[in-house]
């Protein structure tokens, strides 16, 4: 508006044969000087206008920062800590033979790799039950491990949904990075819990299919002795 006045003042000054210099009152009024002071007090307002638009974009620019600074009022890695630490001390609950590499050798073998057929019948016997009962116990372990893994998807299904919803309500970067970065820790700890489920679980097929080769080799040997201490059978023999 201010740079349209002094254009009109400056084209009516040019068309209007005016006095260069005109006295009122004693003031002495050049109509070139004032049209040249209004275009100056345009461009004047012009700037502060522009620094008041750039202010007002910097305050937005730090509103914006400010949102992708707050955290994320949702957390749940304590709770996922949690749930390892169960699953972990499953496992290290692990009856008989546990998952130890000097401990799995050790049993194995005295149990399974050089089973004593020329071990006496009882001590034979003693050794097929020790090996039925690292397999029970092992498919034990097993049922513990995963029915601790079944206690957690209740546990993962809440987690999952209130981690959504914080994410889809997040106000900044920081927030839905958080967001993000918890939903990698839940499927970190599914993972976690897949993989003791498969390792409980092997191991107790391992221990089983042990069982079963090692009562192979007994049981030959027992069929021999049972053999060799029978009666023979001689034809014509008295009844």
């Amino acid at each position: 508006m201010a740079m349209g006045t002094a254009l009109a003042l400056a084209s009516t000054s040019a068309l209007v044969s005016t006095p260069a210099h005109a006295q009122f009152g004693g003031i002495v009024y050049d109509p070139s000087n004032y049209a040249q002071n209004v275009l100056t007090a345009a461009r004047t307002l012009e700037q502060i206008n522009n620094q008041i638009r750039m202010l007002q974009n910097q305050a937005t620019s730090l509103i914006n920062e400010a949102k992708n600074l707050q955290s994320l009022p949702l957390t749940i890695v304590q709770p996922l800590q949690d749930q390892i630490r169960q699953t972990q001390q499953l496992l290290n609950e692990a009856q008989r033979i546990a998952y130890d590499v000097r401990t799995i050798e050790g049993a194995f073998e005295q149990h399974y790799k050089n089973v004593p057929l020329g071990a006496s019948q009882r001590a034979m016997v003693d050794g097929a039950e020790a090996r039925w009962q690292n397999s029970v116990v092992a498919f034990e372990d097993a049922l513990k491990v995963q029915a601790g893994t079944v206690a957690n998807i209740e546990g993962s299904r809440e987690a999952l949904g209130s981690l959504v919803s914080a994410s889809q309500s997040a106000t900044g970067a920081l927030q839905a990075a958080q967001a993000g970065n918890q939903l990698l820790a839940l499927q970190a700890r599914q993972l976690a819990d897949l993989t003791a489920t498969i390792a409980a679980t092997g191991r107790a097929q391992a221990l089983d299919a042990a069982e079963r080769a090692a009562a192979k080799a007994q049981a030959r040997e027992q069929l021999r002795r049972f053999l060799a201490i029978r009666p023979r059978y001689l034809p014509g023999g008295s009844d």
